[in-house]
């Protein structure tokens, strides 16, 4: 009988990937890849068959064999926008996947290289809630720019794993909910979940939002343009400072969080002014996003990701948050692997539809 889920989670520096039987774990593996070792490929998916090869290895030296793999689950990728669910590798998400329809990102070679394993194990590829999932309401859609549109880019995977594990530990349905769900790490994204559907989310990638360790969120638009247009900054510069140098990175020179945490606690006051503001921006995202249940009660506010960990940052959350009245629960951390496998086991146990992947009608 096959009862073996195969889950891979293909990141910029490392390949994850583990087997379990069931709930149980067989083995996992974090190869990291030093750049000399990614050096031959010029782009991400010429990566596709060394990653594929060094899974299929690592599958065979722990002695999981494929003939009893029910199934294969890859991180998604950047493809066309879709809601929120568990998806069958087609041929359509094949193309899209390889033609980087949204961009190049290594979450790409999430779904092809399941689709390669799972057609050697003789079974289905699957994704689970990819970062391009987009359940947004229309109005929170437009901007004050015409033809600039808000798109929906998150942590779906990681909100939508929490939000579920939350319904479950109340005993009750995630559609049946409306919860604020906002992932901490080194991108931040606040989510308004209205009964199973995140109907509106910031930004995280492109500067939407809270500034995060990594990323600036949204800044003064008149003093942006000024500074892109001041010839003191190149575009590429300027995209950096808003992803990568921006946030906790450009305002103290680290992404260390527990060391900011440390010198916080110490009472540094140019970190405490900085930590301070990025708890209170994230708050205001979290109060920002009541209006989108417009009048209907919030069960709770679910804090998530590796900034979940600290208490210091809950702590300021909670005392931002306060007047709102809403219940906080903390899921520290991230398990992108117990997601991927929890989507998939979803639809085999039949307690969840599987979804077919389509692109938009062209308007």
């Amino acid at each position: 009988m096959k009862e073996i889920v195969v889950v891979i989670n293909p990141g910029s520096t490392s390949t994850k990937f583990a087997a379990y039987r069931g709930a149980q774990e067989i083995f996992s593996t974090n190869a990291k890849h030093p750049t000399e070792q990614l050096k031959p490929y010029p782009k991400v998916i010429d990566q596709y068959k060394f990653r594929a090869d060094l899974i299929l290895t690592g599958l065979a030296e722990h002695k999981v064999p494929l003939s009893e793999v029910a199934a294969v689950v890859g991180r998604g990728g950047l493809l066309h926008p879709i809601e929120g669910g568990t998806y069958v590798v087609n041929e359509e998400m094949i193309e899209d996947l390889r033609n980087e329809v949204q961009g190049e990102h290594a979450s790409n070679l999430g779904g092809l290289i399941a689709n390669e394993i799972a057609q050697k194990a003789g079974c289905k590829a699957f994704i689970v809630d990819p970062v391009v999932v987009d359940e947004k309401m229309d109005v929170t859609r437009i901007s004050g720019y015409p033809g600039l549109y808000r798109r929906s880019i998150f942590h779906a995977l990681n909100q939508k794993a929490v939000a579920k594990r939350y319904a479950a530990d109340c005993g009750k349905p995630y559609d049946s909910l409306n919860l604020i769900v906002v992932h901490l790490g080194g991108g931040i994204s606040v989510g308004a979940h209205r009964q199973g559907r995140v109907v509106d989310v910031n930004n995280a990638l492109n500067g939407d939002g809270p500034f995060s360790p990594e990323r600036s969120g949204t800044a003064p638009v008149g003093d942006l343009i000024k500074l892109c247009f001041s010839g003191k900054v190149t575009l590429q510069e300027a995209l950096k400072m808003n992803v990568g140098k921006g946030g906790i990175v450009g305002l103290l020179g680290t992404n260390d969080m527990m060391d900011v945490e440390n010198r916080f606690l110490a009472g540094d006051p140019q970190v405490t002014i900085a930590y301070r503001s990025m708890a209170y921006q994230v708050s205001k995202e979290i109060c920002s996003d009541i209006a989108a249940f417009e009048g209907a009660k919030i069960d709770a506010i679910l804090l998530t990701g590796g900034l979940a960990r600290s208490k210091p940052f809950i702590d300021l959350i909670s005392h931002y948050c306060s007047s709102s009245g809403l219940p906080i629960k903390v899921y520290p951390g991230e398990d992108e692997m117990a997601a991927l496998r929890e989507g998939v086991m979803r639809v085999l146990d039949s307690s969840e539809a599987c979804k077919q992947y389509s692109r938009p009608t062209p308007k």
